[in-house]
């Protein structure tokens, strides 16, 4: 897989159109982003029946898996940002997709968890924001 460039790693927040198509449009003014693809470890492992002053090894299988986008930028005015905001003020859910350029696009409902707006007296307000899932993601690989 080539190099990718991190402002490609966006997400797009759906405009709740029902009956669909839904559509989906950039957030705009993210600078930084991370997403993080996680999984809790369950400790699987058991002493010997048969001879317990063996060694015991150590086994696992993943447990709750945890898909957790953030980003931070500039506040931009805007349409798509106006509607974000209203979910964010009222704990809504929404559907969004985050796009991972060469790997794919993670597709759900999602909420915002902490959201947080600064700025100083010369320079432009800015926000960051977390984003959870609020039920099942999908995933589809990038073609």
């Amino acid at each position: 897989m080539p190099q990718q460039l991190g402002r490609l790693l966006i997400i797009q927040i759906g405009n709740g159109e029902d009956p669909g198509p839904e559509t989906f449009t950039n957030l705009c003014g993210l600078k930084t982003r991370s997403f993080s693809l996680s999984a809790n470890e369950i400790d699987t492992s058991i002493p010997s029946c048969t001879n317990p002053g063996d060694e015991v090894i150590k086994t696992s299988r993943p447990g709750m898996v945890n898909r957790t986008f953030s980003g931070s930028g500039a506040f931009v005015s805007s349409v798509v940002m106006s509607a974000f905001m209203e979910k964010v003020i009222n704990a809504e859910v929404f559907n969004a997709k985050i796009i991972v350029p060469g790997l794919g696009t993670f597709s759900g409902p999602f909420f915002v968890t902490d959201f947080e707006a600064s700025g100083d007296m010369e320079n432009n307000m800015e926000f960051s924001a977390t984003f959870v899932p609020g039920d099942a993601v999908t995933f589809v690989a990038e073609v």
